[in-house]
This record gives C-alpha cells, sequence and structure tokens, in this order.
C-alpha cells in the first residue's frame, strides 16, 4: 500500500464517524480526536491488527508530548497504558496517532 491508500484505509475503517479535531493546525493527513474517539480508535486498530507506532497528546492546539512504541519494546499493547496515564492527568487532550499497517 502507499501512503494515499493506508490513509484512505484509515479514514474509511478506523476513523470512520468520529470527529476530525484537526481544523488546519496540522497536515490534513494527521487526524486529531478527543479522548472518547481516541478510544474507539484504540479498539478499532486491535480488531484491524494495525500498529500504532506512537501517540502525540496536544493540549490547547499546542504540541504536548510523545509516546513511540519503542519506548516500550516488551509490551505489545504499550498504548493502552499510556493512554490511560494521560487520561489521568485530566487535561484534556486531543490526540493523534501514528499507524503500521498490515501488507495485507
Amino acid at each position: 500500500m502507499n501512503f494515499e491508500e493506508k490513509h484512505q484505509y484509515l479514514v474509511k475503517n478506523i476513523y470512520d464517524g468520529l470527529t476530525n479535531l484537526n481544523t488546519g493546525f496540522d497536515s490534513p493527513y494527521i487526524y486529531y480526536f478527543n479522548e472518547s474517539d481516541f478510544e474507539i480508535i484504540l479498539d478499532r486498530v486491535e480488531k484491524h491488527n494495525i500498529t500504532i507506532s506512537g501517540i502525540e497528546p496536544w493540549k490547547n492546539g499546542e504540541y504536548y508530548d510523545v509516546r513511540v512504541m519503542e519506548e516500550y519494546p516488551d509490551d505489545k499493547l504499550w498504548y493502552r497504558k499510556v493512554f490511560e496515564d494521560y487520561k489521568a492527568l485530566k487535561e484534556n487532550f486531543q490526540y493523534a496517532a501514528s499507524y503500521l499497517l498490515p501488507s495485507k
């Protein structure tokens, strides 16, 4: 799959029915979601066998932090713990993620 095909796959299968909060402050290919929608994203990527390689929370339209899978080499579901840690801060983040799609 090329870049555009991967993007369209995410739009159709992962982002469908959710609200993209990117109002133009970032690339149109990077979608941002509120906490409840991002939790749905996590469920969907697991269902579709997609790997999350990074999570980036933003606060009030500003970059806040990033966590990447290389920081958690022994945990396939590392992003669940990271997401729970961010939620516990109660900062009303907007979440973006980077994904590794299977070749099929």
